[in-house]
């Protein structure tokens, strides 16, 4: 049999292969890490009420970011109903070590913004145009001239307004702003003017700086992102999650005590309308994926229930293709996705990492599993071990579990193990995920159908209520 971390693979897989001792430690420190977040997140509320100090929520904004536009829209309703104080921030976009597509990500971020906005009672033009630098460098001098005022986010939010939607009353506004500063005034000579430019881009340029090494020091790398205590909530998506963390904590305002909460995520819901035929659906897994570990066996479910067929279609894992995962970013993944597990009484966390060899050897059971028409069960029963029952998935019992698990024998299976058949397969997923999608990371979604409807191309499992909502609202056309 060929050696599967030879040469031929994508990426650095050979390089990141661990032995067993560094797998259970990583699998016992990342128990560890739940647990102290819980214990930590009680220790910063004991010291928050034993100084009796408000609750604080801070909001890294980074101005072409159509996210942090969103999570700017949030504000005002979350002030309404929890009492709390905003320190508002500038950020930059995050640096290609923790976001290796930018230019993909800009793109999707407004596509995206654009399909969820609705959902959650927000604006967000389903047409946005990638801003001009020139607009955003605008928007960043003024608004650092007013940081650490009253109503910046209120600002912010209608400025974003200017650069998202082109609304002519918020231009107008960046203009009047602009004008207090000396900047684009008729009555300003133009070397004022450009003294006054040179100024305000320093000042931005600070404040960008100071927003990136608070953020940068807390652990995280995003725009769009709240900070609560020891804890990110990234985007209008994470904001449940605060919510009920401040409902816990006392934090719901007398009126509102009893309120439902202001940005629960959508319910999977597809409707009561069974597919007719015209809808298909294919979903772009990994092996060694946290979120489709959290989301893989609720996908299945969805389509079943709704009469989808699908169609699975793996990919390498990012970080086996050569993407680099810091610290930061890795740590974060985890944390959110047990919290995103938690949320959907799903269970998650005991992971004995596949990484390298077991992720290797996994899929090359991948062709004999989906010629015994059991390729869902076998990548389910992979998952599971890896994620939630902290097992080892690169040796031969372990993976004879998978097997087993999924409804095969082990004794069939051995002739495909450690097979190299299914590289072109993945890379050839990989190639549609990006040039066909337009996306890069796993689980994604495409939704096919009915004829005259552009295929809805979304990443992320918490993505999968709106593929349930598509589904829904096609089905009822």
């Amino acid at each position: 049999m060929a050696d599967p971390t030879n040469e031929k693979l994508p990426g650095v897989a050979s390089r990141q292969d661990r032995s067993a001792r560094e797998r259970e430690l990583q699998r016992l420190a990342m128990l560890a890490l739940f647990r102290w977040r819980r214990l930590d997140a009680g220790r910063r509320e004991l010291v928050r009420r034993w100084r009796r100090r408000p609750h604080v929520l801070h909001f890294f904004h980074q101005v072409d970011d159509p996210y942090s536009h969103l999570a700017l829209a949030a504000i005002p309703r979350l002030a309404s109903r929890y009492d709390f104080e905003l320190r508002f921030h500038l950020a930059s976009a995050t640096d290609r070590v923790h976001a290796p597509e930018p230019e993909l990500l800009a793109a999707y971020a407004r596509r995206d913004c654009g399909w969820i906005a609705p959902h959650y009672g927000l604006d967000f033009p389903r047409d946005a145009a990638r801003p001009s630098a020139e607009d955003v460098r605008r928007i960043e001098r003024v608004l650092a001239g007013r940081m650490g005022q009253d109503g910046i986010a209120g600002i912010a939010l209608e400025l974003g307004r200017a650069l998202w939607a082109h609304d002519a009353a918020a231009r107008a506004t960046l203009v009047r702003l602009e004008q207090a500063r000396g900047i684009g005034s008729p009555s300003v000579s133009r070397e004022t003017e450009a003294w006054a430019i040179e100024t305000a881009e320093e000042e931005a340029g600070r404040m960008i700086r100071a927003g990136d090494a608070m953020r940068r020091k807390w652990g995280h790398y995003s725009g769009g992102t709240f900070w609560y205590a020891g804890e990110w909530y990234w985007g209008v998506d994470r904001l449940e999650h605060l919510e009920r963390r401040w409902q816990s904590l006392g934090a719901t305002r007398p009126e509102a005590e009893h309120a439902a909460l202001c940005f629960a995520r959508p319910p999977l819901d597809p409707g009561a309308i069974p597919n007719d035929g015209r809808l298909s659906l294919e979903i772009f897994p990994s092996l060694r994926s946290p979120y489709t570990a959290v989301i893989f066996d609720r996908a299945l479910e969805l389509a079943r229930v709704a009469g989808i067929p699908v169609t699975l279609r793996p990919v390498m894992p990012m970080v086996m293709r050569g993407v680099p995962a810091p610290s930061a970013k890795a740590i974060y993944i985890m944390l959110d996705a047990k919290r995103e597990a938690d949320r959907l009484g799903v269970r998650f966390g005991n992971m004995f990492d596949p990484i390298g060899k077991p992720v290797v050897r996994g899929f090359s059971l991948w062709p004999f599993a989906r010629a015994r028409g059991r390729e869902a069960e076998y990548l389910s029963a992979f998952l599971r071990a890896a994620f939630v029952e902290g097992r080892p998935t690169g040796s031969d019992a372990g993976l004879r579990r998978v097997v087993e698990t999924a409804g095969l024998a082990w004794e069939d299976a051995l002739p495909f193990l450690d097979s190299t058949d299914f590289l072109e397969e993945l890379e050839r997923n990989r190639v549609l995920l990006y040039e066909e999608l337009g996306l890069w990371g796993v689980p994604s979604f495409r939704l096919h159908g009915p004829d005259g409807e552009p295929d809805l191309c979304v990443w992320g499992q918490d993505r999968l209520w709106l593929v349930a909502a598509e589904i829904r609202r096609r089905l009822s056309a």
